[in-house]
């Protein structure tokens, strides 16, 4: 969903291709044999592969929201907050979302270990109304996609926690134009069918304040 985020901010028009992973089709894993999405291939045939590098691409390219931290401290700090997220809070997601595909009973203490890392979150939402300062963007945009999930595992659970920043920080998020813009479904690409088109129109971007 990130690369995605990115992608309509930064208003570039792609051609895109649903795929599910179920189903992989040659043409994908002739681009990419790694076999996983997001991908994205450049028209010099350029193979970029990871949701992350797609997303600065974008906002290199065009960022007319200014979604990239400026400062070569912001984008450290940025990238330290994505790297926890993309790290060890993802494994806690995984096992937490799916405990069976780890042989767990339940996934309450990946829960919990991933709780400490939304504990951060919220303080760091206390203070300021975005994880990238006073506006959604980058960071924001990498982290939200997985916190997301993290919430929608239990929501009433998420709901109990005392993150009031944070709940109202993904609240925002999934009510926005943004949201709805990349969560459009479209349907599966199989070979000669049609190609789709990613060209959201986003007007405004929400999400400048709560």
């Amino acid at each position: 969903m990130r690369a995605r985020l990115a992608l309509a901010a930064s208003g570039q028009v792609c051609v895109l291709r649903e795929i599910a992973l179920a189903r992989k089709p040659a043409e994908m894993l002739a681009a990419s044999p790694k076999g996983t999405v997001p991908v994205l291939v450049l028209a010099d045939g350029t193979v970029i592969e990871q949701s992350l590098d797609i997303m600065r691409w974008a906002l290199h390219r065009h960022d007319p929201h200014a979604w990239l931290p400026e400062g070569e401290g912001t984008l450290a700090e940025a990238l330290q907050w994505i790297a926890t997220c993309d790290g060890p809070f993802k494994v806690n997601l995984d096992r937490y979302k799916y405990p069976s595909r780890y042989a767990l009973e339940n996934g309450a203490a990946d829960r919990d270990q991933g709780a400490a890392f939304l504990a951060q979150l919220e303080s760091k939402l206390a203070i300021q109304p975005f994880l990238t300062g006073t506006h959604f963007g980058f960071t924001d945009a990498a982290i939200a996609p997985f916190v997301r999930q993290f919430a929608h595992t239990d929501t009433g659970w998420f709901a109990a926690q005392p993150w009031p920043a944070l709940q109202d920080w993904l609240q925002a998020f999934e009510a926005s134009p943004l949201f709805a813009a990349v969560m459009h479904k479209q349907p599966e690409w199989v070979a000669g069918n049609p190609d789709g088109l990613f060209a959201p129109q986003i007007r405004s971007l929400p999400l400048q304040t709560l």
